[in-house]
This record gives C-alpha cells, structure tokens and sequence, in this order.
C-alpha cells in the first residue's frame, strides 16, 4: 500500500517535532490508530527514520572564557571551569 502525501508529510514533521505520536495526533486532530498504522506502512516501505548521531564534547585544552561587562569590567575564567560554576556566578552578579 502506498502513502499519500498527506500521511509522509505528517509522518516527517511527528518525526522532527519532538512530541510524542499521542501529542502530535491531538495537536493535529489525527486518530491514534490510524497514525500508528500509517506509520507502519511508512517504515515497512523502506524509509529510514532519522537516527541520532553520537557527539562527545571535550573541553579545550588552552584557551579562556571572557566575560565582559559594558561597563568595562573583565573577567576571565579557564575553559575547563564548570558550567554549572559559571552559571552560579553569573547569577550572584545579576
């Protein structure tokens, strides 16, 4: 059975959306069922869904992280400082 427009399109966009079948469905006034057989067809079709791609971040090695304020005020901190540290000062100055 082949799948009109209509059903790839929405498919697609469920995909890049986020939002889980049941969600994307009510959003959309879409029967459940109905989608999840649609989707059945989609997949057995051949069409690969979009997969997640493994990212490792690393700090860098030198360099620094440079807070400015318009004021002129500077402060510079290693790149290897946590985030969560930074996030906290940035708080305490607000």
């Amino acid at each position: 059975m082949a799948l009109s427009d209509f059903w790839i399109n929405h498919i697609k966009t469920w995909q890049s959306s986020g939002l889980t079948q049941a969600a994307y469905c009510r959003q959309h006034g879409l029967n459940p069922t109905y989608f999840s057989g649609r989707l059945s067809i989609y997949k057995k079709q051949g069409v690969p869904a979009p997969s997640l791609i493994p990212v490792q971040v690393r700090p860098q090695a030198t360099g620094s992280l440079i807070l400015q304020h318009t004021k002129g005020h500077r402060l510079e901190l290693p790149t290897t400082q946590s985030a969560q540290w930074v996030a906290e000062l940035l708080s305490c100055l607000n």
